[in-house]
């Protein structure tokens, strides 16, 4: 029976009729393939917490993962969700409101969407720390919504409602809230007038709330309340000079942090109104406000807190309105008449006449002056600008020393008749005990040299630091001295012995010390004019023995003549007949320290020369266009095969190399657009029709050539990328394209010598993923790409895709046979980097004598031009004569930066070996390492991402180096252990 009624059962079933209306359709089901959602996860691992510590686990685990943009609502739902019902623990709310602050930074997401939730959770939560960190994730939604003006209004009237709070830190964050998101123009209660009517508290802005709360109980209240209203200046609103006063009152508050933004406060509104006129305490007189500040600055010169002294006097260096008289006095430490009002004659004869009588001298002390001087009474500014910086260069602290020499640098820039005065404080700087000290002291009296001339005593001082142990001081102050004004020839001669001295101790400085010298004759040729029977050893009856050419202190006294003697015509007549000649040769040998001369008797030549400066001077311009002409001659090139195209492309290579050597001013553009029609000809002559149509077999010698110029382009595209600066996106496309075809004719190549061989699909995938790559790249720029291989391969993209490798390759051949010459265009300025070893200089035969098993240092001296990145990019290069090669990375304390676009590299490499039977050279150079992970074409990638493992990563891991500097060989010869 029972088997008889589940068989009727299924005939049921499987018997009954569905009637469908005609007009009714069942929708589609539609599958997505869907990450697992991280909300769902976060919901799933909360409810399984079964006490708060396990919550705050799993939510300091999820803060450790990226969340996309789209997933970001529906898990700042779930953490609210749980926030309501939940949870209890005041930690785990705590961290709940701080991942809603960190989720609403997520690129890509609006959080608007949760600003009512968290302001509803804020009005409901009892704990202060909780409010607080509520209310900093209230400012990171405002400040991610900066055009919504009702949000950021409800915000504040947010921020303005937690003010009374007991607890500090919820204070703080409201008035950075207010700082943050607050206008000036708009009264707070301009929305609440329901709240004002019932009140009746007048309408108020931002700026009058904050600064009530300069008075605040608590110090870190009054800093937030300072900091909030410098947040609204920061942000282009005026503040309002009424808060001058509350400001100048909270420089004497009792703690460090309050006192330090009161000083940026005062400088603040110093700059906004100067010329206000404030009243001076206790006095019946008036100062302009930008005097009033700068004494009440420089009284914080004197601060307890060594951290206000460094803000205080680097403020001071920016305060460039403050009137001379006031400036001049804080190099004095008494109290000058000046800051005192003076009474005319008239009132001091009424005041005599008015007190009766004469001393008679009856009484004791009755012809004392009445007026009993009170510092803080009758001082226009306050005691502690009287030597404000005699204090702070006395100052216990070297960081405060170092902060009043910029300030006086800053400010004797502006004002000729300060930078006399502050002459000795430099000058003095120069004894220091640390050497930033000495150094940064340095570097402010070069800077403000223009204004001074240096007396006897005060360049005896000066040199005395020659002797400094310090390689940068010693050059800092060549460097000084070479835009210095001495005021006698004794100074010019003082100067000279000192360098003189300086060259036997020290002759690694010699071309700092040549250089020096150079300027200090170009600068007095009248002072040295006088000195050069003296200094050249001259007789005018007797001849004197010639001196020896490798002499580097007779080339440092030439080097100084010289220089002179081009600016004094009559100085040629002092000079003896081996003089001459000396001229000519360090003219030949250091043309770059030595210039060019009329010398009587040369006529030929200096005529010669003259023209060549003429010519160098005025020639910028025609040799710009030149090479703009020589780049549209070769732009009208329609294809490289034509009769005759490659031999203008020769003739125009060689014109720009020469054009690089002649000009330094163009040598970068010139470099750098010669190598790139080098790369172009070299394509073309590696695609020419007689070596594809001869047999594999016959034409091997012709592939081994195809093959090496291709790697030879290779190669000259990674240095135009990486070895010039201010290159445009459209060069770089430029530079890729010419890559991108030489990797096609790579491929091309492979497949042909090795016929027969099964090639990796992966070969072809991955340069198809490169074209695409250049395509999403440089979609901007692809309209100047057109006819080019590029475009043409776009063309051919779906038929590239389907088709089998050997068809791919036909097709590359026949787009890069048919693909025409891409034309370049050069921005207005390019630098090419390069490098110059100064030390070693390869010229001393006495090898470099260490023992096996140890290491020797060999100093290394570099100047490196318009390298960008040095610190990461620049790398020392050691080749031995058995073929191995160190690469040694500096330490980035090695890089010096003398000025912009120049950066000196010293360093210290060393050196070890296995015994030699005989000294051998080894080989030192500079290269520059790339990536084209860290190429022009990087972003930074967002903070919430997930990773990028399905995106193609064509050139993520090619790095390579390129020679920067020519190699500088040095003897050096590894012995064995004495047993």
């Amino acid at each position: 029976m029972m088997a008889a009624h589940l068989k009727k059962r299924v005939y049921e079933e499987f018997s009954r009729v569905v009637q469908q209306h005609p007009l009714e359709e069942v929708p589609a089901k539609k599958l997505r393939l869907t990450k697992p959602s991280k909300s769902a996860a976060l919901h799933l691992d909360l409810c399984k917490a079964t006490n708060p510590t396990d919550a705050l686990q799993y939510l300091l685990q999820f803060a450790r993962k990226p969340v996309e943009a789209e997933s970001v609502e529906g898990v700042a739902r779930i953490l609210l969700e749980h926030y309501y019902k939940q949870e209890t623990d005041t930690s785990v709310r705590l961290k709940i409101a701080s991942l809603l602050g960190l989720l609403s930074k997520t690129q890509g997401f609006s959080p608007d969407c949760i600003v009512d939730d968290a302001i509803s959770t804020l009005n409901n939560e009892k704990s202060h720390q909780v409010l607080a960190q509520l209310l900093d994730t209230l400012l990171v939604i405002g400040t991610q919504l900066p055009d919504s003006v009702a949000i950021s209004q409800r915000l504040i009237e947010v921020a303005c409602k937690h003010l009374s709070d007991t607890y500090f830190g919820v204070r703080n964050k409201c008035l950075q809230l207010l700082g943050c998101l607050g206008t000036v123009d708009k009264p707070l209660t301009k929305d609440s007038d329901a709240t004002s009517a019932t009140t009746g508290a007048p309408s108020r802005d931002v700026q009058s709330v904050i600064s009530d709360y300069f008075a605040d109980q608590d110090p870190r209240v009054r800093t937030a309340a300072i900091k909030a209203m410098l947040q609204l200046h920061d942000r282009g609103m005026k503040l309002q000079q009424t808060v001058y006063n509350q400001a100048c009152k909270l420089l004497n508050d009792d703690y460090e942090q309050v006192r330090s933004a009161a000083v940026q406060m005062v400088w603040v509104l110093s700059q906004l109104y100067p010329e206000s006129i404030v009243p001076i305490p206790s006095s019946n007189e008036e100062i302009r406000l930008v005097d009033d500040s700068f004494g009440k600055i420089c009284h914080m010169v004197s601060d307890g807190s060594w951290v206000v002294r460094v803000q205080a006097a680097k403020l001071l260096g920016s305060m460039l309105q403050v009137s001379p008289h006031f400036l001049e006095q804080t190099l004095d430490k008494k109290l000058m008449s000046d800051l005192r009002r003076k009474r005319t004659a008239h009132e001091r004869a009424k005041e005599l006449y008015t007190s009766g009588e004469f001393s008679s001298g009856r009484r004791w002390a009755d012809d004392a002056p009445r007026e009993k001087v009170d510092t803080s009474g009758v001082n226009l500014i306050d005691s502690g600008a009287c030597g404000a910086f005699v204090h702070g260069l006395e100052d216990e602290m070297y960081e405060v020393r170092i902060a009043a020499v910029e300030a006086l640098c800053s400010l004797a820039q502006s004002s000729p008749s300060f930078a006399e005065k502050c002459l000795d404080f430099l000058v003095d700087m120069f004894n220091d005990e640390i050497e930033e000290v000495r150094l940064q002291s340095i570097h402010a009296l070069r800077q403000i040299s223009t204004h001074i001339t240096l007396r006897e005593d005060q360049l005896d001082t000066v040199l005395a630091v020659l002797e400094d142990s310090s390689r940068d001081i010693r050059e800092a102050l060549h460097e000084l001295l070479c835009f210095t004004n001495a005021s006698t020839k004794e100074c010019i001669q003082l100067a000279l012995l000192e360098l003189l001295k300086n060259l036997t101790k020290y002759p690694t400085d010699r071309n700092s010390v040549w250089k020096c010298l150079k300027f200090l004759g170009m600068r007095h040729p009248n002072l040295v004019l006088p000195l050069v029977p003296e200094l050249l050893s001259t007789h005018p009856y007797f001849d004197t023995p010639e001196p020896d050419m490798d002499d580097p202190a007779y080339i440092a006294v030439l080097v100084l003549v010289f220089n002179a003697a081009k600016s004094c015509p009559t100085m040629s007549a002092l000079f003896s007949d081996h003089t001459f000649r000396h001229y000519a040769y360090l003219r030949d040998s250091l043309s770059h320290l030595v210039p060019q001369l009329r010398l009587p008797g040369k006529k030929l030549t200096s005529g010669v020369g003259s023209e060549a400066c003429g010519l160098g001077s005025g020639s910028v311009e025609s040799a710009r266009l030149f090479l703009q002409d020589s780049l549209a001659r070769v732009s009208m090139l329609q294809s490289l095969e034509a009769p005759g195209a490659q031999d203008l492309l020769d003739f125009t290579i060689r014109d720009l190399q020469r054009l690089g050597e002649l000009q330094t001013e163009l040598a970068g553009s010139a470099d750098f657009c010669a190598t790139y029609m080098r790369c172009q000809l070299l394509l073309t002559k590696a695609l020419q029709e007689k070596l594809w149509n001869m047999a594999v077999p016959l034409c091997l010698k012709q592939n081994a050539m195809a093959s090496a110029a291709v790697k030879q382009i290779l190669e000259e595209t990674y240095k135009l990328e990486f070895l010039y600066s201010g290159l445009e996106m459209r060069q770089v496309a430029t530079i890729h394209h010419v890559r991108l075809q030489a990797k096609a004719l790579q491929l091309v190549l492979t497949a042909r010598t090795k016929r027969g061989v099964d090639p990796h699909i992966t070969v072809y995938e991955k340069f198809i993923q490169e074209v695409e790559s250049f395509q999403r790249l440089f979609m901007s720029d692809m309209p100047h790409f057109q006819d080019s291989f590029v475009e043409k391969l776009l063309e051919l993209m779906p038929r590239l895709m389907a088709c089998k490798p050997l068809d791919l390759v036909k097709i590359l051949h026949t787009t890069l046979r048919q693909s025409g010459f891409l034309a370049l265009k050069i921005p207005e300025q390019i630098h090419r980097a390069s490098a110059t070893i100064i030390e070693p200089t390869g010229e001393s035969d006495n090898p470099l004598r260490f023992t096996t098993g140890l290491v020797v240092a060999l100093d290394i001296d570099a100047t490196l031009e318009h390298v960008q990145d040095p610190q990461n990019t620049v790398k020392v290069q050691v080749l031995y004569p058995d073929g191995q090669a160190h690469i040694i990375h500096p330490k980035p304390g090695d890089f010096r930066h003398p000025g912009p676009g120049r950066v000196r590299l010293i360093t210290q490499v060393y050196l070890s070996h296995t015994a030699w039977t005989e000294p051998c050279q080894i080989e030192v150079r500079l290269l520059l390492a790339y990536s084209s992970s860290t190429s022009k074409l990087s972003s930074p990638k967002p903070v919430w991402t997930e990773g990028t493992e399905g995106l193609p990563q064509a050139e993520s891991s090619i790095e390579g180096t390129i020679p920067l500097s020519k190699p500088v060989k040095v003897f050096i010869m590894p012995k064995l252990a004495r047993r």
